[in-house]
This record gives structure tokens, C-alpha cells and sequence, in this order.
């Protein structure tokens, strides 16, 4: 059966929408700003609020397979802020754990946990917080912890990482995450090099009440080495906050997710769709910017 470009997504957006509308009479009523607030908090790789966002990602359309894949990430966000930290500095702590399908030989596919990621920056405090930008820089890396060789890498990596973002604007966030990690230890002698550039673009922008416009969950893949995958997926869609007496604040949010170019990569997402889910722990944050 052939999937036409985002109709599911767009079926699936509006559908949130109506339930989105219909709850918004048992969510306790918060100011815009506090609102605002949350939406960047939310969407911010830099921010100091405890949370733990978990996303699932199902793919209808593939390139260069039949099947339907799904992928489910859960990242939380550990900020270590002064004097808990041993650098005068606020770090920021991003693990990410998958867990995924991928074909099997039998035919089909079976589910299995894919490599964890973590990256570990220090936000810059030469910068004025009157220009909106924050910066973050530090070490990432990948661990080969998937537990079949089609669902990881097979690779120990390790290089720079760079987050910024800029928010100048009130209700609008725009920032970026940048990480190289490179290869140099492998859990196979069949394993390639890999040497990756990594960016996720990021982007939250409020449009009323609790509802805001994001886009943070593509993820730009160029291989430096020779005939090495390069893939540019774009995403869009829909959030909103919740807040709820005596509860931890969260967010909901669905997107749709497109390649626009690959190259060198035989099978990859065509289409997908995120799901996805992030609350806050604010009691646990010892320190505001």
C-alpha cells in the first residue's frame, strides 16, 4: 500500500488537536509566561529543569525496505549546577537509551536495544544574558550496548559536543546541537570507521494558551569518511504543556518527520511519526539561571 507524504501525520495532528481542546477544561489555568516558560524549558537542551522525555517514533515508509520499524528513545535531562558540580559552572547531562526494531533473518523483525548515547556539556558563563544566547560545550559519546550487531554500531566513540540556543525573542526558542563523535575502539574486526557529524536543529514557538509550534526531534547524520551514510531528515508539529495541582509539569507533543536527502544510505527512514512525552522535576532543581 503506498503512504502519501504526511497524511498520516496531518490525521494524527488534527485528531490531537480535538483532544488537546477537549481537555483543556481540567487543566489547571497557568499564566502565559509561566506557560512560555515551559514550552522553552521543555524544548531547551540547555535548560536546568530536571526532566525525563520519552518519545516513541514509528516509521511507516522506509527506504529500501517493506518493513515498518518503530523506535522508542528515553532521554532524560541531569543538570549538575554549583556547588554540586566540580566546575563553577552548570553541566548538563543527556543519556539517551533506545530500544527499537530492526528486520530480522526469519522475516519480519524483533525488537532490541540499541547503543546509548550521552553527552555532557558545561554552559559558558562569559556570555552576557542580556543577548539570549547560552552555550554549552563538552564531551560525547556512544557506548556499543545494543544487544544484536543490526540494532547498534558496534563502535566505542567518543568527540566534541556544542549546544546553543538564543531566545531573545519572548515565545520563541531557536538553538542547535552539534556533536562529532569518532570511533576508535570496536566490538567486531568487521566494524567500520565512523567519524559522524551530528546536528539537531531546535526550535519552539508559541502559538496560544498552552499550545506551541517544535521542531526538535530530527537528527542530521553526515559521514565524514569515504561513501559513508548522510541523511537529512526535517520535522514539525505540535506541543502543549499541561500543568495539574499537586502533579510535575509535563508535555505532550506529536510531529511529523520527513527525509529530505540521503545519500549513501540504503535503508532509512522515509517518513515518521514522534509521539512523545516530557516531564519536569522542578523540586529537584537546586539553582536558576
Amino acid at each position: 500500500m503506498k503512504i502519501r507524504l504526511f497524511s498520516a501525520p496531518i490525521i494524527l495532528l488534527t485528531s490531537y488537536l480535538i483532544v488537546g481542546i477537549l481537555s483543556g477544561n481540567i487543566c489547571a489555568q497557568v499564566p502565559l509566561r509561566e506557560e512560555e516558560k515551559l514550552e522553552q524549558e521543555f524544548t531547551d537542551p540547555l535548560t536546568t529543569l530536571p526532566q525525563l522525555i520519552v518519545r516513541d517514533s514509528y516509521t511507516p515508509a522506509n527506504y529500501g525496505t517493506n518493513l515498518q520499524t518503530n523506535q522508542v528513545i528515553v532521554r532524560p535531562i541531569i543538570p549538575r549546577v554549583p556547588p554540586n558540580t566540580l566546575l563553577p559552572v552548570a553541566q548538563l547531562v543527556r543519556p539517551t537509551i533506545a530500544l527499537l526494531t530492526v528486520p530480522s533473518s526469519r522475516g519480519g523483525s524483533r525488537t532490541e536495544f540499541g547503543d546509548l548515547a550521552l553527552f555532557d556539556l558545561a554552559v559558558v558563563s562569559w556570555i552576557p544574558r542580556e543577548t539570549g544566547f547560552l552555550v554549552g560545550v563538552g564531551p560525547t559519546f556512544v557506548f556499543p550496548t545494543a544487544t544484536s550487531a543490526s540494532a547498534g554500531q558496534g563502535a566505542w566513540q567518543v568527540g566534541p559536543a556544542v549546544g546553543a540556543i538564543w531566545t531573545k525573542i519572548p515565545g520563541l526558542l531557536i538553538g542547535c546541537i552539534v556533536q562529532n563523535p569518532v570511533s576508535f575502539a570496536y566490538t567486531s574486526p568487521h566494524r567500520p570507521p565512523l567519524n559522524t557529524l551530528q546536528v539537531q536543529p531546535i526550535l519552539a514557538v508559541h502559538l496560544f494558551g498552552k499550545w506551541y509550534l517544535r521542531s526538535a526531534e530530527a537528527n542530521w547524520n553526515i559521514g565524514w569518511h569515504r561513501r559513508t551514510a548522510t541523511t537529512l531528515p526535517l520535522s514539525l508539529g505540535i506541543g502543549r504543556t499541561l500543568v495539574w495541582p499537586g502533579l510535575p509539569p509535563s508535555s505532550v507533543f506529536v510531529t511529523g518527520q520527513w527525509t529530505a536527502y540521503r545519500q549513501f544510505a540504503p535503508v532509512t527512514s522515509q517518513t515518521t511519526i514522534n509521539f512523545g512525552l516530557t516531564v519536569g522535576f522542578p523540586q529537584f532543581r537546586q539553582w536558576t539561571w
